[in-house]
């Protein structure tokens, strides 16, 4: 039988270059899925604390951002409780980063410019994930 009820997965993009989030943005809803942007890290923070009842099925967040970056954000979600897969992107591949970013529950992370054909296989398995509650964090 089908859900009638289950509604679109819902993807929060968090870069602070436009173009960036505007070409993802672009990507998610050609999947079938809606798509929210933030352009840094205290924007996406103060919208999960102001609305705690819209939840993200997965989030795609950028590593190097001014203010808080995405190590900062990782790590403020799961203080927040709220346990969401993320994919990392970055055009900075730094090694410790990315060990920090998976030794805190992060799913992937991917360089940028970005393998459309990876993200979107990534973003099916992060949506499978928060649709199975077996997100760690």
């Amino acid at each position: 039988m089908i859900n009638l009820t289950k509604t679109k997965p819902s993807i929060a993009i968090v870069d602070d270059d436009e173009s960036v989030c505007h070409a993802i943005k672009r990507l998610v809803r050609s999947l079938g899925m809606e798509a929210a942007t933030f352009a840094s890290g205290h924007e996406f923070i103060d919208h999960i604390e102001a609305m705690p009842s819209h939840r993200f099925d997965c989030v795609i967040l950028d590593v190097k951002m001014p203010g808080l970056n995405g190590l900062d954000v990782q790590e403020r979600l799961k203080r927040l409780r709220n346990r969401l897969p993320i994919i990392f992107i970055t055009a900075h591949d730094e090694v410790n980063v990315r060990e920090r970013a998976f030794a805190a529950g992060a799913l992937a992370f991917l360089p940028k410019p970005f393998n459309a054909e990876l993200l979107i296989k990534t973003l099916h398995a992060a949506v499978k994930i928060a649709d199975n509650g077996e997100v760690h964090g």
